[in-house]
């Protein structure tokens, strides 16, 4: 009869009577495998850094070359591609990693930081579908406290997703074959 039990995870693997594991150091080509979802995550994320920055420059500074329209604009297309990313993740990717991974399990980081952003992210969009529809008058300086309500918990969440996704880390929970397999 095959058993439901998960896999132990690498860090289980072999580990001595105090519990340490020292994982073996990584070839290149290991780092490479073990690292390609880190690495992909974090061009991701650099984008969202990138738009992030550009929208912020914007509205903390007079003498932009970012209309108020282009401004709305930007923040909202930022708004549908950062819930896609973050849907996609919830759906597809998290699961499968919170097999092995605490990190991303129902109530831990990734999903709490997720809620906290898309509560900012609601009012952003609330004020900038208002603006855009003329219900009330373009404000920087409203957007910018808007963006101060929840910046701090993006910018941790795009760095700890990365952190967590790193070769090493990965290296703790899955062998190189089960990276190789990884449907992601």
């Amino acid at each position: 009869m095959a058993s439901t039990e998960e896999p132990a995870t690498r860090s289980e693997v072999g580990a001595s009577s105090t519990g340490c594991v020292e994982p073996p150091k990584l070839t290149q080509a290991e780092r490479r495998t073990y690292g390609r979802l880190g690495m992909l995550m974090d061009q991701f994320h650099n984008h969202f850094r990138q738009t992030w920055n550009i929208m912020y420059s914007a509205v903390s500074s007079t003498s932009t070359t970012l209309s108020a329209r282009r401004l709305i604009d930007t923040g909202l297309s930022f708004i549908e591609q950062l819930t896609a990313h973050h849907t996609i993740e919830e759906r597809y990717l998290f699961p499968h990693l919170a097999r092995r991974m605490p990190s991303f399990k129902p109530d831990a980081f990734a999903y709490t930081q997720h809620k906290a952003i898309h509560e900012g992210l609601d009012k952003m969009e609330l004020y900038l579908r208002e603006c855009q529809r003329g219900e009330r008058d373009f404000r920087r300086e409203q957007l910018m406290e808007v963006m101060d309500g929840f910046g701090e918990v993006l910018w941790q969440h795009l760095d700890e997703e990365v952190k967590e996704l790193a070769a090493e880390n990965m290296q703790r929970f899955w062998t190189l074959e089960e990276i190789q397999r990884m449907p992601i």
